[in-house]
């Protein structure tokens, strides 16, 4: 499941009064590479492996013999914030609710599909553990200028030319479709977000501006073309 074997780092507590059930998913979790899990059958000793051991995420039944999983999961957010998955028999929408307005992160109903909690659990676990990747923004040549558009530059030579937001945006659409065409409508959306009609004309003079930052003649340009009634396109020489 890859990103850093997050499933053999955290540690996971299962909650459930039936035995069957907690052996039936702690053996789909280690096949699928988890390896440290936890067991309890009712709140007390629930709350007690949550004491000693500090689970990574718990899985919650809501019937239990002292109590319920609603009640459980209100107790253990006196200590800690970690996510919480239920596993219930009881499907009905007000227990759904209940569940998510306590603080879940997800409620499956049982009989529940193997994989479905597989993915259900690898999903929160990515959500809260791993760190948001940061989009990085290419560098890219355009004839004898480089365009750094992580920087917001383009460099000629000893020289640099400073990129606008909506400069970096278009510039970002363009390159992603590289030789081929960018429908106006498309570059619009891109820089403008979905209030972009309108803006034909601003596209227009920004692809100037862009022109006069990459073109050695903006007004013949040789890399960022004009195909009349369709858009634009930007040539790259791969490689």
């Amino acid at each position: 499941m890859g990103d850093g074997r997050i499933e053999a780092q955290k540690k996971i507590l299962i909650v459930d009064d039936e035995h069957e059930i907690r052996t039936m998913i702690d053996g789909f979790l280690r096949k699928e590479g988890f390896t440290r899990i936890y067991q309890a059958s009712a709140c007390a000793e629930a709350l007690e492996v949550c004491r000693t051991i500090n689970p990574d995420i718990a899985i919650l039944d809501v019937m239990l013999p002292d109590g319920d999983g609603f009640g459980l999961l209100a107790a253990l957010r006196q200590s800690s914030d970690m996510p919480v998955l239920f596993l219930s028999a009881r499907g009905e929408d007000e227990d759904r609710l209940l569940g998510l307005g306590l603080g879940a992160d997800d409620y499956i109903v049982k009989p529940f599909l193997p994989r479905e909690l597989i993915l259900r659990l690898t999903a929160i676990l990515r959500r809260v553990y791993l760190p948001p990747m940061k989009e990085q923004r290419p560098v890219f040549v355009s004839g004898d200028r480089i365009v750094d558009l992580e920087g917001g530059i383009v460099q000629h030579g000893s020289k640099e030319y400073p990129l606008t937001a909506k400069e970096i945006a278009l510039l970002s659409k363009l390159y992603e479709n590289r030789n081929r065409i960018v429908t106006s409508d498309a570059l619009c959306q891109a820089a403008w977000n979905d209030d972009y009609y309108g803006y034909e004309n601003t596209l227009m003079v920004h692809i100037r501006r862009i022109r006069e930052k990459i073109e050695d003649n903006p007004s013949a340009p040789e890399h960022l073309l004009t195909i009349r009634g369709l858009g634009y396109k930007l040539l790259i020489k791969e490689g």
